[in-house]
């Protein structure tokens, strides 16, 4: 793949990490001091490579060139075990680095501004987990020195059709050149996608700088995807219609926002709709890497104009088949495990969603995903039968080459 040749599909912009995937008898207490002892038993000596895992925004990027949406990943790593690791990684899915660093000799640097970003994730025997980084102990940015988008980056951005970018960001670059990044998105007329993740609330209350950022992320960003107690927190609106209701109201840029509620489905709000998608019935092992991946499906129905319930559907799916695995990276989904999913086609059904729904949206149109089927009306949703959204998503992918071909609509 190559940036001279054609149009890529989604650029990603964030924090580039290996994650350590360990099990642990016990989380560790949130204390800095416990957390920090524990980082101080693995920082001499490496654990095997057995346990480490491409993480980050490189499971969204992973997950997308699964879809089959061409991928560039824009960040930094370091010229060491970990940075080889991840390269590889990334090489073997089919997606390309872009380095924010253009000059020479940086990379081999000693400096800690040019190692790769580590997290280590502990899983206790309940499956519970914590997260644990070096940079949870550093008060500035890993390239906090760099000023300006190299040209390199400009032209990645400016051949994708979408620059995702998350809330982890923030670990990696300064605020104001994230800033830059919106900017130069939206001045060659690029769709920007933002998930803040967990970081959302903790910037809402960060410095002024930071604050400004995500204002500019979450206003000027085309689709906003978040849990709905990231929607909570950014909005202070506990019930997820409402609160995206809000997002979208604020936003200047805003065409979707999209709310994840876990097992109970997800939500997708415009301004004249809302829609929903239960979530598909599967054996979940493990839910790291759910949301990243969820977010590349939303890019996929985004770049290829699916109906709205066809897109929540396909992220489901997406979400539902990284759960059935352990770990994240390399273990996100693949298009056979959301073709599986889809053909089997369960989902978990939960009168919540009638709660919900059941007020004055002052929308046009209101559509669920059911078993049942009616045509609805202004005040009743419209219930559209699973089976119709999955056959038809099912028939635009080549069951030979596991590939995307055509449109539905």
């Amino acid at each position: 793949m190559s940036l001279n040749k054609k149009l890529i599909d989604v650029a990603t912009l964030g924090s580039l990490c290996v994650d350590i995937v360990l099990k642990v008898p016990e989380l560790p207490q949130s204390s800095p001091q416990q957390r920090k002892a524990f980082l101080h038993q693995f920082s001499n000596t490496p654990p095997p490579k057995q346990y480490w895992e491409a993480g980050g925004i490189s499971n969204t990027a992973i997950a997308a060139a699964r879809l089959g949406l061409d991928c560039i990943a824009i960040g930094q790593v370091g010229d060491e075990i970990y940075g080889n690791f991840l390269l590889d990684v990334l090489h073997d899915e089919g997606i390309e680095m872009v380095g924010m660093v253009e000059h020479d000799g940086v990379i081999g640097s000693s400096s800690t501004s040019c190692e790769t970003h580590i997290c280590y994730v502990l899983v206790n025997p309940l499956q519970e987990h914590a997260f644990c980084s070096p940079s949870d102990f550093v008060n500035k940015p890993a390239l906090s020195w760099m000023t300006s988008l190299s040209t390199k980056v400009k032209m990645a951005i400016k051949q994708s059709k979408i620059l995702f970018c998350d809330g982890f960001a923030f670990f990696v670059l300064q605020p104001d050149l994230i800033i830059s990044a919106l900017e130069y998105a939206t001045e060659v007329g690029r769709s920007i996608f933002f998930d803040p993740g967990p970081r959302g609330k903790y910037l809402a209350n960060g410095t002024p700088a930071e604050q400004k950022a995500l204002d500019k992320l979450l206003t000027m960003s085309n689709v906003l995807i978040l849990t709905s107690d990231e929607a909570e927190a950014l909005t202070s609106i506990r019930d997820p219609i409402l609160a995206g209701m809000e997002l979208l109201r604020k936003g200047i840029c805003t065409e979707w926002i999209i709310v994840k509620m876990g097992s109970k489905g997800s939500i997708l709000i415009t301004e004249s709709s809302v829609s929903f998608a239960p979530a598909f019935k599967v054996d979940v092992i493990d839910t790291v890497g759910c949301g990243d991946s969820f977010g590349a499906a939303i890019a996929f129905g985004y770049i290829h104009s699916l109906p709205l319930l066809h897109t929540l559907t396909l992220a489901n799916a997406v979400g539902g088949a990284t759960a059935m695995s352990s770990g994240a990276g390399r273990a996100v989904a693949t298009l056979e495990k959301v073709i599986e999913i889809m053909t089997r086609s369960q989902i978990n059904e939960d009168d919540f969603i009638h709660e919900l729904l059941n007020k004055d949206l002052n929308v046009q149109e209101i559509t669920v995903i059911s078993n049942m089927t009616n045509n609805g009306n202004s005040n009743k949703p419209k219930h559209v039968p699973l089976q119709k959204v999955t056959s038809e998503l099912l028939l635009k992918f080549d069951p030979d080459r596991i590939k995307y071909s055509g449109t539905i609509g």
